[in-house]
């Protein structure tokens, strides 16, 4: 297997693609904007001060998959024949699914169409949400399948990952049950561990007031004292081993870490 950007010499090109035959092409790509409750429903509802929000992404994700060749320096001018954007509203993660498919019947495939067409709809997404809610996250832009071309046909095989509990023995690996529900699974380390007599816990997310870390720190202080010390200033938080504050929004299956200033080992 060979990179087909670069030549002989290491240098970046663009592939020739006139000696191949023209085969019915198309790819399908998805990604998702995670926001705030209270925004997701101002935007279900048409409530944002910029307008229809939807409308506007979709036109947007539109444009850039016909403009891929303008963004991406190496990518081939398309005379795209179809090109969809959707959008799922799910209210579960407090989140909008977006999917996009473009199809032509050419020399080469239209991946970089799609997965553009999702960033780009998602990012209009953002500008048009960000008045209520600069926390958004965008995240999972993936290519989750493609049809045509020399290299086949690609479908993305979705694999849920372990959760590791980190309760086993010294060289073994400790597999957890994934939540029945949508919750956060919370670890208390170094210290803290000690101080809350605990190692983890599950939260779910009908259980917080609002989707984000103060959500959280507000449920667990609900169920036990204990974790009240959560609130201390001092005390750090990561999402999926990513630094956090407490404005950071959580989502289905997130793995949440608080700790001390300072941890050892």
């Amino acid at each position: 297997m060979h990179l087909t950007h670069l030549n002989t010499r290491g240098e970046a090109n663009m592939v020739d693609v006139g000696d191949k035959q023209e085969t019915r092409r198309e790819a399908v790509a998805s990604g998702r904007i995670v926001m705030l409750p209270e925004t997701l429903t101002l935007l279900s509802e048409g409530g944002l001060p910029k307008g229809d929000v939807l409308a506007t992404a979709r036109i947007a994700g539109i444009q850039a998959a016909k403009r891929t060749h303008e963004l991406i320096p190496l990518c081939h001018a398309l005379a795209l024949s179809k090109v969809s954007v959707e959008f799922e509203i799910d209210m579960a993660e407090s989140c909008v699914h977006v999917t996009s498919l473009c199809r032509l019947n050419g020399r080469t495939g239209v991946e970089m169409e799609a997965l553009t067409a999702v960033s780009v709809a998602c990012l209009t997404l953002y500008d048009m949400c960000k008045a209520v809610d600069k926390g958004m996250r965008i995240d999972a832009i993936q290519l989750d399948s493609k049809q045509g071309g020399q290299r086949g046909d690609y479908q993305r095989v979705n694999r849920q990952s372990p959760i590791v509990t980190g309760e086993g023995t010294s060289g073994e690996v400790s597999l957890g049950e994934r939540c029945p529900s949508p919750c956060v699974r919370v670890k208390f380390l170094a210290e803290l561990r000690e101080r809350v007599g605990e190692s983890e816990a599950t939260v779910g997310l009908d259980q917080l007031a609002s989707r984000d870390i103060s959500g959280l720190k507000a449920a667990l202080a609900e169920r036990d004292d204990r974790f009240k010390l959560l609130t201390d200033q001092r005390t750090l938080c990561a999402i999926n081993q990513v630094m956090a504050n407490d404005d950071a929004l959580v989502t289905d299956d997130d793995e949440v870490a608080f700790f001390p200033p300072v941890t050892g080992g």
